[in-house]
């Protein structure tokens, strides 16, 4: 069974810099592409950005690009999202997913293992 953690979030102002963690454990980490979702009661759940195994393909929302970034670090089993210029709209609760098929995927459905989310709020 896959465990995940996140961890990170909090409360900044809009244009602040806020780095999100999250530790993989249970399985082997580089046999899952990693990604981050978010989650608010109006927009649902929505896609922020995956990476493959080796972090070498990466794949982002058109609303983050250019100001997110996720990387992954094998050797920690271990899944960063930066997040920079944050407004704002990137408040929600974000959370990390495991999936073993090999591609990034947008859609919550193909994720095998989720974990319980961290919340991370803007003010204007």
């Amino acid at each position: 069974q896959v465990q995940l953690v996140e961890s990170g979030g909090g409360l900044v102002q809009a244009g602040d810099s806020l780095s999100l963690s999250c530790t993989f454990a249970g399985r082997t980490f580089i046999s899952y592409t990693m990604s981050w979702f978010r989650q608010t009661p109006r927009e649902g759940r929505q896609f922020v950005a995956g990476i493959n195994w080796n972090g070498g393909t990466t794949l982002y929302a058109d609303s983050v690009k250019g100001r997110f970034t996720i990387s992954r670090d094998n050797a920690k089993n271990t899944v960063y999202l930066e997040m920079n210029s944050l407004k704002p709209e990137d408040t929600a609760v974000y959370y990390c997913a495991a999936d073993m098929r090999g591609d990034i995927y947008g859609l919550g459905p193909y994720y095998d293992y989720w974990g319980q989310g961290t919340q991370v709020t803007v003010s204007s």
